[in-house]
């Protein structure tokens, strides 16, 4: 293309977004600078013109702007922020798809179609989101006042001190009429929604906090005003949130261990398949998870056999649990683990491997109360260590001991560290590290879960114990797609999870409520859980392509995954091909079968 046609290119972007001019990047539109006194008058002109931005920076923009709205509209059933909001990305898919896509090269092409995924799929969820705001219309029936108030401090207009008195003064008779109206019908939702409602009923409080500092005190007027109405609404409305989750939604307050889902339905469920490039539905994935899991328990029969156990896996298992450290022990045997299979990655030059990597990661202990949302150690730079304290009952320690024992433990310290969770987020941050903002537990988890099935298939278990750990968590992943969809797809209740945990895994009961917990209420996405053993096998699936069936080496194609960072799989795919990539390109990789 000529130096003229590339000076003419122009780009619309969003109202709110910097069109960057850019000078080094390797994908830059730009030309290559000229002396200044060698340029004609019109060619000097034409040289200081805006130039679209590379998409590394357009990446940047998009995430500062939807920040910005973020920080302005902080509070919940404002109609004018989701309008707002869904604007700036309608507007930035008008950008995208004016963006010269066929001039820069493969790497910003990925870039592209990851960005417009992204915000294809936030303006879909904003439209759910609004839906399901819809159920709570009926239990804040007081708000709009108050949102009005709070949509004109996002816009900058000054409080009519005397007039915002009288909305807080309403508000607090309007929250005890419907308190009073809602107690006399004995109305009644659903837990998740009581729950949900409560806490947007707080953020709303909270919010009006911020509103009635930024005038107090300052504005004496507005002070004498509004100061005793915010006191009284204030207090109303935390007890309101009481009353929603306990009277409302039968929340019991005095159980902190009461398991509350928030199941997200097919509709949502579907759009975060779509967003994370998978061409399957819910009901097909399942299938999926229990031929995984047919295979995985078919291998725990051989290894009890091979244990003198029969067929009895769960005898197998009992006996596993038996061989754990005892109290302070566990911190040596994860770094013994972690030697063991750097040794062993090493010795068979699967990978890259920084002597940073090796050198810096460490250890740290999980306090009791986070060990309710997750009762097995979790890793990255840091590993921690699930393990009992002095302070738990005694049947707690036992469980938690039975849970980390030294052949479970062997399963998953690669999983955490190296070549897993720890590696990955080490090269992460000094590889394309703009795209860590599309992080997907497709890649994340997947990646750490493709090694538990690697390592298995290159003989790393050493002894049937070994195979039973390994088999256990591999089992533990199959499980996850299962139970995690039929809970979002409202077929299965918190504790029907629960017992197929601790009947077709083998979870101790307090383990498997504890990643029940962790799976529904811990703030991880609705596909989180799933995504494990589905990333692990795409990428496995992308192994046979590429190396079995392919001409990349092991460490080759590894390296490789490492650098294009955490993205969906299907597009980390068409990174590592050399095929042609076009701008319209709907999920079409079936890579199960």
């Amino acid at each position: 293309m000529s130096r003229i046609s590339i000076l003419t290119l122009s780009l619309a972007l969003p109202a709110c977004t910097l069109t960057a001019t850019p000078a080094t990047a390797a994908d830059s539109l730009s030309p290559a600078p000229a002396a200044a006194d060698s340029l004609t008058p019109a060619a000097a002109a034409a040289a200081t013109q805006e130039l679209p931005a590379t998409m590394q920076e357009m990446v940047a923009q998009y995430q500062a702007d939807v920040g910005t709205l973020e920080r302005v509209w902080s509070f919940p059933f404002s109609a004018a922020g989701h309008q707002r909001m869904v604007r700036l990305r309608q507007d930035w898919l008008q950008s995208l798809d004016a963006y010269p896509y066929d001039l820069v090269r493969r790497p910003s092409k990925i870039d592209w179609h990851l960005l417009r995924n992204r915000v294809a799929h936030d303006l879909h969820q904003a439209e759910i989101q609004a839906r399901r705001d819809q159920e709570a219309t009926p239990l804040v029936t007081f708000a709009p006042p108050l949102i009005a108030l709070l949509d004109a401090r996002a816009r900058r207009q000054p409080a009519d001190a005397r007039a915002a008195s009288e909305v807080l003064a309403a508000a607090v008779t309007a929250v005890e009429d419907l308190r009073s109206a809602l107690h006399e019908q004995q109305h009644r939702v659903d837990a998740p929604v009581a729950n949900r409602v409560a806490g947007q009923v707080q953020q709303l409080r909270r919010s009006l906090g911020q509103w009635m500092r930024y005038g107090e005190d300052y504005d004496p007027v507005f002070t004498w005003w509004c100061m005793a109405p915010w006191e009284a609404l204030s207090a109303e409305l935390e007890e309101y949130a009481t009353f929603v989750r306990s009277e409302v939604g039968g929340i019991r307050s005095n159980d902190p261990d009461q398991l509350i889902g928030d199941p997200i339905g097919r509709e949502a469920l579907l759009a975060a398949l779509a967003a994370e490039r998978l061409p399957y539905g819910p009901e097909r994935l399942i299938e999926i998870a229990e031929r995984e899991f047919a295979w995985c328990l078919a291998e725990r029969q051989k290894a009890a056999a091979a244990m003198g156990l029969g067929q009895d896996w769960k005898a197998a298992q009992e006996q596993v649990k038996q061989a754990h450290p005892g109290p302070g022990g566990q911190p040596a045997v994860i770094s013994m683990l972690a030697e063991e299979a750097v040794a062993f990655l090493e010795e068979r030059d699967l990978l890259t491997i920084p002597e940073l990597a090796k050198e810096c990661w460490r250890m740290d202990m999980m306090s009791p109360q986070r060990q309710k949302f997750t009762p097995y150690f979790t890793g990255g730079e840091v590993i921690s260590i699930s393990y009992p304290t002095e302070g738990m009952a005694h049947e707690d320690k036992m469980m938690s001991m039975r849970g980390n024992n030294l052949h479970y433990s062997r399963a998953t310290v690669h999983h955490e560290l190296i070549p897993g969770h720890h590696l990955q987020g080490y090269m992460a941050q000094r590889w394309n590290p703009h795209r860590r903002s599309f992080s997907t537990p497709f890649l994340v988890e997947g990646w750490a879960l493709y090694w538990e099935m690697r390592l298995w298939d290159l003989g790393f278990p050493k002894s049937p114990e070994d195979r039973i750990g390994m088999l256990f968590w591999r089992s533990h992943r199959c499980a996850r797609i299962i139970f995690s969809l039929n809970f979002h797809l409202g077929k299965w209740s918190p504790e029907e999870c629960i017992d197929f945990l601790v009947e077709r895994v083998g979870h101790e009961r307090r383990n498997a409520t504890a990643e029940v917990r962790r799976s529904i209420q811990g703030g991880y996405g609705p596909l989180y859980q799933a995504a494990y053993m589905l990333g692990g096998l795409q990428l496995r699936a992308l192994h046979d392509e590429l190396v079995v069936h392919g001409n990349w080496s092991e460490k080759s194609f590894h390296d490789a995954v490492l650098r294009q960072n955490s993205i969906p799989i299907e597009y980390l795919r068409q990174a590592l091909l050399d095929t042609p990539l076009p701008k319209e390109f709907p999920v079409s990789w079936h890579f199960d079968g």
